[in-house]
């Protein structure tokens, strides 16, 4: 008899975005935790869950997101990269390619289980970003690596 696999569900767009509260690391240091209530009310977030820092997809989507930081900025919105990599990780690969958003420390996983990118038994989350407007709810998701242009389209129609 074998047993089911058990297999992660997204959120959806419309759902209220689960709370965290994680160790992060953002340009330079070690800045303790960041809540996603740090933002209600005052900016959406895309959460960005990618699966492994220094990797070369993860690397691209990182780096392409540190250089528009400024335009996500113009609109209210806080981008936060967040994998299950450690805050020590999360420094080298910062400071290897000069990123400048803030990295998320989801250690065990345990968030992204909440947003559906982790699944049971796997060490790693899936490529997935969510558009989270500033009341908490889920706007738009995102499978694999969007353009920042299609993001900024999505963070614009947001009212």
């Amino acid at each position: 008899m074998t047993s089911p696999q058990a297999t992660a569900v997204l959120l959806k767009e419309g759902a209220t975005a689960p709370a965290f509260d994680l160790p992060a690391f953002v340009h330079g240091e070690a800045v303790g935790n960041i809540k996603l209530a740090d933002y209600k009310g005052s900016k959406n977030v895309i959460l960005a869950f990618y699966p492994k820092d220094d990797t070369p997809g993860c690397t691209k989507e990182m780096c392409a997101f540190s250089e528009d930081l400024e335009s996500f900025a113009k609109h209210d919105t806080q981008l936060l990269g967040i994998s299950t990599d450690s805050v020590a990780a999360h420094e080298k690969f910062a400071a290897k390619f000069s990123l400048k958003q803030p990295l998320l420390a989801d250690l065990n996983g345990s968030v992204g289980k909440l947003y559906g990118t982790v699944s049971e038994g796997k060490a790693t989350a899936s490529r997935v970003l969510f558009v989270i407007d500033k009341h908490g709810v889920i706007r738009h998701v995102v499978e694999g690596m969007p353009t920042n242009a299609q993001l900024l389209e999505v963070v614009q129609a947001i009212k």
